[in-house]
């Protein structure tokens, strides 16, 4: 819209793409040539998972190349989602000690590569109360040190009691620094949960949103989630960050999951997200 802002950014989560990258579909995909293909798309920024480089994170030759091939191309690095590096909840000391130590390096290579988060997990044990404070303990430290280095830690619901929207904004109330909050995720929850009740708790603490995907009617709408109701509990909230596609459907092709959900963003943005 000419003369309007949209107040809706889209960015691409690279889990979209990951049979591709795991060479479990044609065309197989290298992590260094994601940001070309993203940017084919018409796609303006990238979420990155640290899977898919897992032994690059201190391989500085090999950063400068993905930083330069996104800058080549103008295309945005958000955040990376960095899963397999130990629960920050542990309740044995040792073990959440070293997992925020994992964390480290992660932080590093986000800010080298001009992300703004990486996204964790918060992972735990025992009672509900118990891992809450466990899980705000490990995030508090990991958030300090990336207070340091200009990066957010944001965490997801993703399985476990993260997935319940009080208990996670429980943590992050408890952890307490401006650089820590949520990453929420529209799919992420138990059936029986509210999804749009859920993501509306976690939104005021929210720095990156995903917009999960799995399979779209003859209109273009997503048949699990109702876009324009969630679309509108994320922009009600003040929200001006990226909002990451994050298809995971089984009956499109993943290219075609992304085009669709992409399509049905730029609906909702024309419909209503303009300032």
């Amino acid at each position: 819209m000419p003369g309007k802002e949209s107040l809706l950014k889209i960015s691409l989560a690279q889990w979209s793409w990951h049979k591709r990258l795991f060479g479990q579909a044609e065309p197989k995909l290298d992590n260094l040539d994601f940001v070309n293909e993203v940017h084919a798309l018409g796609i303006e920024a990238v979420e990155y998972v640290n899977i898919f480089f897992m032994d690059k994170a201190n391989d500085t030759k090999y950063l400068a190349e993905m930083k330069k091939r996104a800058g080549d191309l103008g295309v945005k690095s958000v955040l990376i989602m960095c899963d397999d590096e130990g629960a920050l909840g542990d309740p044995e000391t040792d073990l959440r000690s070293r997992a925020v130590n994992n964390h480290h390096k992660w932080v590093r290579a986000a800010k080298y590569l001009d992300c703004h988060s990486i996204r964790v997990n918060a992972y735990s044990k025992g009672p509900d109360d118990e891992q809450q404070k466990l899980a705000a303990d490990g995030l508090r430290r990991l958030g300090e040190y990336a207070a340091g280095h200009d990066i957010n830690v944001i965490v997801e619901n993703h399985g476990g009691l993260s997935s319940d929207g009080r208990w996670l904004t429980g943590v992050i109330k408890k952890v307490d620094l401006p650089n820590c909050g949520t990453l929420p995720d529209f799919g992420n929850f138990p059936p029986e949960t509210d999804i749009y009740e859920a993501v509306e708790m976690l939104m005021p603490y929210a720095k990156s949103v995903s917009a999960k995907s799995y399979d779209f009617d003859e209109k273009g709408d997503e048949t699990r989630i109702n876009y324009y109701r969630m679309m509108k509990i994320v922009l009600d909230a003040g929200y001006k960050g990226y909002v990451g596609i994050e298809y995971e459907g089984k009956r499109l092709s993943e290219t075609d999951g992304i085009i669709a959900t992409k399509k049905l963003l730029e609906k909702i943005r024309d419909k209503y997200a303009y300032a």
